[in-house]
């Protein structure tokens, strides 16, 4: 199966901001005991390259990514940590290039029609829309999949355990990003438990 096949199946592609790369792994073994296999750590904190090779040395039941990437750099460094998909805020062809040409599968945000015109020109067909709740969500993203056929979008911001449903059920909704199934808080206080029942309460709302 291949990268965006695997986060499909998901459904929910936890964002998730380490602050120590210790905390990794166990993050990583709470959220697959809670039935979701990948993860999307974030370029926010510096614990992140040491995190994502933490998770891929030791975790082989997860699908490991690096979030946040902002520019080329950080996303040589997150695939040479072994991250197997980019996700990024924004569009940046260098990076979208980069990836397409390595094999690496990338989601860069694509909110307006012509950077999402820019993505599909690039042969991409999943797009991150972020911040979903400020750009219109599931509204506006219905809208932009009229012109273009066959493009699917990963939205991030404001999509939450309520209204988790309403976007996994959109025909033109890939999976959904977001990091209340594992609060950051929670990740510092070792509360793992509590990610793994987060994460199989998201499965459940998201397909029953």
């Amino acid at each position: 199966m291949d990268v965006l096949s695997r986060l499909a199946r998901a459904g929910v592609v936890p964002v998730v901001v380490l602050e120590e790369a210790k905390d990794a792994v166990p993050t990583a073994n709470a959220m697959v005991a809670g039935g979701i296999d990948v993860m999307e750590i974030t370029f926010r904190t510096a614990a992140a390259p040491e995190a994502i090779k933490a998770v891929a040395e030791n975790c082989p039941d997860m699908l490991v990514g690096a979030g946040t990437v902002l520019n080329l750099e950080q996303c040589k460094l997150a695939v040479q940590m072994g991250a197997k998909f980019i996700v990024s805020p924004g569009f940046d062809a260098q990076v979208v290039s980069w990836c397409i040409e390595n094999g690496i599968a990338v989601t860069p945000g694509c909110v307006t029609p012509t950077e999402i015109t820019a993505a599909v020109n690039m042969g991409l067909k999943v797009v991150k829309f972020f911040p979903a709740n400020v750009y219109g969500g599931l509204n506006a993203m219905k809208n932009l999949s009229a012109p273009f056929v066959g493009v699917k979008f990963m939205p991030t911001g404001g999509v939450n355990a309520a209204n988790l449903r309403e976007y996994i059920d959109a025909p033109f909704i890939h999976a959904v990003g977001g990091s209340w199934v594992c609060p950051k808080a929670d990740i510092a206080a070792g509360n793992f438990e509590k990610i793994t029942k987060l994460c199989a309460e998201a499965r459940q709302a998201a397909f029953g």
